[in-house]
C-alpha cells in the first residue's frame, strides 16, 4: 500500500505542476489588465511549506513505517476528494482569475459566485482540509499536525492580504460582507506587501 500512496502523492505534485503552470499564465494576465500583487513574502513561505508537506508525507511513510489503518484511511479519501472538489469548483469558478499569487485588478468586482456564495475562501478550506487529510491517509499524523499548524497560519497571514487588497480594489465587503470573513472567522485588517 506504501507505493499506492506514494504514488497518490506523484499525482497530487504533478497536479500543482499543472496548477503553477495555469497560474503563471493566468497572472500574466492579470498583470497585463493592471493588477497589483500583494504578500509577496508569505508567498515564498508558502511555496516551501507546500513543497516539503510532499516530501514529508513520504518521509513520514517510509522512514516511521506508518501503518495504513483501513478505516482511517477510508474516511481520509472521502475527504480528500471532497477537498479536490471543493478547490476545482472554486478554481473553475474564477477561471482566468485563479491565482496562487495573490494579485488583484483594480475595478475587478469580486466573484459571488459558485462556491463564493457560501464562503469568502472555499479554496482554503480545501488546502486545510487536503492539509490533514493527504497525511493521514496513510498515518502520517506527525506530517498532518505541523503542516496543519503552519499552514493554518500561514494562511491566516494570507487572508489578511487578499481580503485588504479585495477591499481597497474590488468593492469586496459591499459583495460579500454577510458571509464570515475568513475559513477561521476571524475578522482580518491588515496586509504585509
Amino acid at each position: 500500500m506504501v507505493k499506492a500512496y506514494l504514488a497518490l502523492l506523484a499525482v497530487l505534485a504533478l497536479e500543482r505542476v499543472v496548477e503553477l503552470g495555469i497560474s503563471r499564465r493566468n497572472a500574466g494576465r492579470a498583470l497585463a489588465r493592471g493588477g497589483i500583487e500583494v504578500g509577496k513574502r508569505h508567498f515564498v513561505l508558502m511555496k516551501l511549506l507546500h513543497t516539503a508537506f510532499f516530501v514529508a508525507c513520504a518521509a513520514e511513510v517510509i522512514l516511521l513505517r506508518r501503518p495504513l489503518m483501513p478505516p482511517l484511511a477510508i474516511a481520509m479519501t472521502v475527504l480528500v476528494l471532497l477537498s479536490q472538489a471543493l478547490r476545482y469548483w472554486a478554481v473553475f469558478t474564477l477561471g482566468a482569475r485563479w491565482n496562487v499569487r495573490v494579485i488583484v485588478v483594480p475595478g475587478d468586482a469580486a466573484v459571488t459566485t459558485g462556491p463564493y456564495r457560501y464562503l469568502r475562501h472555499p479554496n482554503y478550506v480545501a488546502v486545510l482540509v487536503e492539509g490533514f487529510s493527504v497525511p493521514l491517509l496513510h498515518g502520517a499524523w506527525l506530517t498532518a499536525l505541523a503542516f496543519t499548524l503552519l499552514n493554518t497560519w500561514l494562511l491566516a497571514v494570507r487572508i489578511r492580504c487578499e481580503e485588504r487588497a479585495l477591499a481597497q480594489h474590488c468593492r469586496y465587503e459591499e459583495r460579500l460582507g454577510a458571509l464570515r470573513a475568513s475559513v477561521t472567522g476571524r475578522s482580518f485588517t491588515g496586509c504585509a506587501p
